[in-house]
């Protein structure tokens, strides 16, 4: 019967800290100001650093007895679990506020003393300088999440462009959101977009040498089209000036045709006028000449056998 309950009871408390577990990998480091000269102030107006943790799940978790650490020496595997958490600040107990519900967040000052209260911790950080900044679990062994800061000017923040994203940048002042969700809008110009997205030119390339073939296999297209047009249109043009020009002929042929029938042909009057000169021929048989004397014969009567 013993071996039972102890059996049971290490799998409830296998079970209990493989969700507590999982409910801890699901809190983030989202958002890190190194440098508050005018940004977000604490309860007594003092402008300190702070670390923003997000609850990326929609689940409730407590993030209390969990750990920030800012030193890198807390990395050594040759720690023990006391001398790590020696290195680091707890979030403390006896604070609502660190019961995180579905995606909520937290700011924690650093650089503070936690007699302000409980979510000011000891964890140092330098302005102006870069920072490694980690969240650990609350037995001190477990890396939760951890993030490496660069060097910031005055109230400009290193976060995530959104909750939980893998992908982090500098935060301009005016988009500083501690304690809500973030969004950054990247605004830089096409050239270095595409420099960023293509930076050996190789998308770049393909598509300007397939600008230059479409172009190219439309200007061939359109082109062949309009050499067929053309010839069309000039063989109908053609063809209607045949038609037109044998229509014209046809036309004249018969306008000729319809004077023959009314007037007499050169071959006519060819004919008439030889026979006219050979009427004039048997009427008169000289021609009227100058030097020429012409005896034309008188007949009488005299040698009329009658008479």
């Amino acid at each position: 019967m013993n071996k039972f309950v102890l059996l049971l009871g290490g799998m409830l408390m296998a079970g209990t800290s493989m969700v507590l577990g999982q409910g801890a990998k699901n809190i983030k480091i989202n958002e890190v100001l190194t440098n508050n000269a005018t940004s977000l102030q604490d309860e007594f107006g003092q402008h300190l650093p702070w670390v923003e943790l997000a609850n990326t799940s929609f689940s409730t978790y407590n993030v209390r007895g969990m750990f920030i650490a800012t030193d890198k020496k807390v990395l050594s595997s040759s720690l023990t679990a006391p001398q790590r958490i020696a290195m680091m600040s707890p979030i403390p107990n006896g604070e609502k506020r660190t019961s995180m519900s579905g995606r909520d967040h937290l700011v924690l000052f650093l650089n503070s003393n936690p007699a302000k209260g409980a979510l000011h911790l000891t964890a140092k950080v330098e302005p102006e300088h870069p920072l490694w900044i980690a969240l650990y679990d609350g037995n001190g062994i477990d890396l939760i999440d951890s993030v490496s800061v660069p060097a910031l000017t005055a109230d400009k923040s290193y976060a995530r462009i959104k909750d939980g994203n893998m992908t982090w940048d500098v935060k301009p002042q005016e988009a500083v959101t501690p304690g809500i969700g973030n969004y950054i809008e990247i605004n830089e110009s096409k050239i270095a977009k595409l420099k960023r997205d293509d930076p050996y030119g190789l998308g770049i390339t393909v598509l300007s040498m397939g600008i230059v073939f479409f172009c190219l296999t439309l200007l061939y297209v359109f082109f062949t089209l309009f050499g067929k047009i053309v010839v069309r249109n000039k063989a109908q043009m053609k063809a209607a000036r045949e038609e037109e020009y044998n229509a014209a002929a046809a036309a004249h042929r018969a306008s000729l045709a319809e004077k023959a029938k009314e007037e007499p042909t050169d071959q006519d009057v060819y004919m008439a006028v030889i026979a006219l000169a050979l009427k004039q021929y048997m009427d008169d048989v000289h021609d009227e000449e100058s030097g020429i004397i012409t005896i034309k014969p008188h007949h009488t009567m005299w040698n009329n056998e009658i008479n």
